[in-house]
């Protein structure tokens, strides 16, 4: 593949948003190629996907490059994947033969799987022997998975009318609304994406809502719904009857809430920013089923958001895991009794998920509740995403 300067600029200036000036990188990758609409699709794939491999591969890349010019950086990454460099000015000093060399002689782990020390040793630590194996399953690149809109279409319906469109899926065994896309590409832009038939969600993401066993007519919390990805697939379990509150301590997330229900033709969603513990506390005891898909280190989706591993510290890791156990404890009050309510993380860690768990049960405020199931989704035995679920029932 020819390498073309406008594009590599657009790499390298992005690559300098993330590491320089700590942005995030889905943000910095969008906004990159909305600056210059004359790229084209395989421009604009080229930029998306280099970005991301760099992130993902970046301490790797420092390890064997000859200096930590972004454009030396660039050129090692492109080396390691095989490929020559042209010979630009930007390039000079990069010697192929150097480069090989050093990659040969790394043997440490941490570095040859590109991630930090201490995270390295935190998840061996915790996942013992299936670290590794799912170590390099982060590092490959996910799939595309839909969520089929059941209230508008059904899964073979839709599958039929993208073929129509030249787009290839498959439907993966044990994930009933899931539809994966054969070959990447900007399925936004897709007309039937526009008429709300799908969402753009990973399987692993999809088993959350159906673990809730929800049904038409109830009333159902949403505690942390963020954008509102499994409130929508909550209203479609219920057949857009009964209610849902989707709530979230960070207001402007549920902006977006509205727009996306009324694409897919839900009605029954009410978006409520949580305003301290007064907001809680009136809906005490008032949910049917209680969703709590609480913050997390977001390991399980390294694939997706690989610059997560060098955004997140241990004293990170401590805050989050606290920030869990204070809305198991707190948030838990707004469900029935006999009501069910499940927790989730998209986390590969224990210490995120069955600890947590076990630590909420064990205290006061979790012994109306007892663990019906959970489960623990790891990539490189799903291909999808990590996550962790967890199904409670709150006694009678």
């Amino acid at each position: 593949m020819k390498l073309h300067t406008s594009t590599v600029n657009g790499v390298v200036t992005a690559i300098d948003e993330i590491f320089k000036n700590n942005k995030y990188a889905d943000k910095v990758i969008e906004r990159t190629l909305k600056s210059n609409p004359k790229w084209g699709a395989r421009d604009r794939g080229f930029i998306a996907e280099s970005v991301y491999d760099m992130v993902r591969w970046w301490k790797l890349i420092n390890a064997v490059s000859p200096s930590s010019d972004t454009y030396h950086l660039f050129g090692t990454y492109w080396l390691l994947q095989g490929k020559e460099l042209p010979e630009w000015r930007e390039f000079k000093g990069i010697n192929a033969e150097v480069v090989e060399r050093k990659y040969k002689r790394i043997t440490d782990r941490a570095t040859l799987q590109s991630i930090p020390e201490w995270l390295d040793k935190m998840g061996e630590e915790l996942l013992g022997e299936k670290w590794e194996e799912e170590l390099t399953t982060l590092n490959t690149q996910a799939d595309v998975v839909l969520r089929v809109n059941t209230l508008k279409i059904s899964r073979e319906d839709l599958m039929n009318r993208l073929a129509q469109d030249d787009i290839e899926t498959y439907a993966p065994k044990g994930y009933k609304d899931a539809l994966v896309l054969g070959r990447r590409q900007n399925i936004f832009k897709n007309v039937a994406f526009k008429e709300g038939l799908f969402e753009v969600q990973d399987a692993s993401s999809q088993l959350v809502a159906q673990a809730l066993e929800v049904e038409p007519g109830m009333r159902v919390i949403d505690a942390c719904a963020g954008a509102g990805g499994k409130s929508l697939h909550l209203a479609a379990l219920m057949e857009n009857k009964g209610r849902i509150i989707s709530m979230d301590v960070e207001g402007w997330k549920l902006q977006n809430t509205k727009l996306r229900a009324r694409r897919n033709g839900v009605s029954i969603i009410e978006p409520r920013p949580i305003e301290g513990n007064k907001t809680i506390k009136r809906l005490k005891e008032s949910a049917d089923r209680l969703l709590l898909d609480v913050p997390c280190t977001g390991l399980g989706v390294l694939r997706r958001n690989p610059d997560t591993k060098w955004k997140i510290s241990p004293e990170s890791v401590a805050k989050v895991q606290q920030i869990q156990q204070e809305i198991l404890q707190n948030y838990s009050a707004m469900l029935k009794p006999g009501g069910i309510m499940v927790y989730a993380t998209c986390s590969i860690l224990p210490s995120e998920n069955q600890d947590q768990v076990a630590k909420f049960l064990a205290s006061e405020k979790g012994k109306p509740f007892e663990l019906i199931e959970d489960q623990k989704v790891l990539a490189q035995e799903s291909g999808f995403d990590g996550f962790y679920i967890a199904k409670l029932k709150k006694k009678a």
